[in-house]
């Protein structure tokens, strides 16, 4: 596929989004009633701002399309602001937002990030005229690209990773990956694997750095929340089964009844992947004759309940509090994985299924110091679980391996702002000649 191709097809695709554009209102009025988008906020998915730019001095955008990528950065987001320079911070989900808000506040200005169309990222970026585009992970948008390189803005992609199904098919189109990498200043990768992959689609400037996950620090929770529900729960065992997909969850209500038989007393506590399949959930287990306590009504466990429904946002460090064993989902039934690694902070033995690929090297460096082990199908899980119930010195020490994983993987936040010193100090700069400015002082 030539470099023609390439560039023939990502006008295509910038022309055939132009033409749609003004029929994607009922799209995102859709999104709207179903809790995925704001509606006050809806106009920000098209460029429009609600809030006026802070300052005339440098800014950077940082976009972080959900929570997980939320999570990644604010450190180093908070790292940017306390140069002064100003951050205008977008994510792509309602959840995500509020993520920023409780963990930045006032410190960054949020907005949706606009959608992927001309019309909608021109307007947002002659709003906001940011200097230098932060993006995280994986987040590849040809006409956000096209349009930061048509203005000469720097584009880094921090935390950078390309999991297995999405490196095969950028493989399989080579010249339009080429077309688009080629737009990156730089590229941090998370492994050498992923700077390897970067690279040979035709990112220029690759770097590791390693995860900034680890950087981020345990979930937030509120202790008095965590001490009221463990006074609930008092001496029983518990063990979680933490962001579920379909199939999981009732893999984790056979294991609850399974080992119920030998442990009365036993409580199982399942936070899904996706909270609005709460009253989903809490019906299907009913139907088990199993009996539900939902953290989203208010409702405590009591001395009978058997499964404790996490069916809220932004309390997985409330939950892992609870237990010291956790399955982590989206590795049995679903494939791919979710990040072990809050599970590790909060001091948790941690059990997945095989399927891990998305965050592979951080298991691989969790199961090699034995914090983590992996399952194959349900009876496995059963099994493990109750093993490391019976067995508390096993436990604790894949909680301590688990600790010392993450211990070992500190250092990415600094490598991270050592790859953006070359983007970052001009605006330093930019700032410390205007206060000298204002001030009167000479230079």
């Amino acid at each position: 596929m030539s470099g023609r191709w390439a560039r023939t097809a990502l006008t295509a695709y910038r022309m055939v989004g132009s033409a749609a554009y003004p029929m994607l209102g009922p799209y995102v009025t859709w999104r709207a009633t179903r809790g995925k988008e704001e509606p006050t906020r809806r106009r920000e998915r098209y460029g429009f701002p609600s809030i006026e730019r802070p300052n005339e001095g440098p800014m950077v955008w940082v976009h972080a399309a959900s929570v997980g990528e939320s999570n990644a950065v604010i450190p180093l987001v908070r790292e940017i602001v306390a140069e002064r320079i100003a951050v205008v911070m977008t994510t792509g989900t309602v959840t995500s937002a509020g993520i920023v808000r409780e963990r930045l506040g006032d410190s960054v200005v949020h907005q949706y990030v606009p959608l992927d169309l001309k019309p909608s990222v021109q307007r947002f970026l002659d709003h906001w005229r940011p200097d230098l585009a932060i993006v995280a992970e994986s987040e590849i948008w040809p006409t956000t690209m096209v349009e930061l390189q048509t203005r000469r803005i720097p584009q880094v992609l921090v935390n950078a990773r390309l999991s297995d199904r999405s490196f095969r098919r950028w493989k399989a189109a080579p010249s339009i990956a080429e077309a688009l990498l080629e737009n990156l200043s730089q590229v941090v990768a998370q492994s050498e694997i992923d700077a390897e992959r970067f690279h040979v689609l035709g990112a220029r400037s690759v770097t590791v750095a390693g995860n900034l996950k680890a950087e981020a620090g345990p979930p937030p929770f509120d202790p008095a929340a965590l001490a009221e529900i463990r006074r609930a729960i008092g001496r029983r065992p518990v063990w979680a089964a933490v962001s579920t997909h379909p199939g999981e969850e009732k893999a984790a209500a056979d294991v609850h009844r399974a080992l119920r038989l030998t442990r009365s007393d036993l409580l199982t506590i399942v936070v899904p992947r996706h909270v609005e399949r709460g009253d989903a959930l809490a019906a299907e287990f009913a139907t088990r004759g199993l009996k539900v306590a939902r953290r989203s009504l208010g409702q405590m466990p009591a001395g009978d309940t058997d499964i404790f429904l996490g069916d809220t946002i932004g309390e997985m460090g409330l939950y892992l509090g609870l237990t010291e064993i956790a399955f982590v989902g989206r590795s049995l039934a679903a494939h791919g994985g979710q990040n072990p690694l809050e599970a590790a902070m909060v001091g948790t033995a941690i059990v997945s299924g095989r399927f891990v690929q998305n965050f592979r090297d951080i298991y691989l460096q969790l199961l090699r110091a034995g914090g983590a082990r992996l399952v194959k199908n349900e009876e496995d899980l059963r099994d493990l679980v109750g093993e490391l119930l019976d067995k508390p010195d096993t436990r604790r020490r894949m909680i301590h391996a688990a600790a010392g994983t993450v211990a070992e993987m500190q250092g990415a936040l600094e490598r991270t702002l050592q790859a953006l010193e070359p983007f970052i100090r001009p605006l330093k700069l930019d700032i410390s000649l205007d206060s000298r400015s204002r001030s009167g002082s000479p230079g």
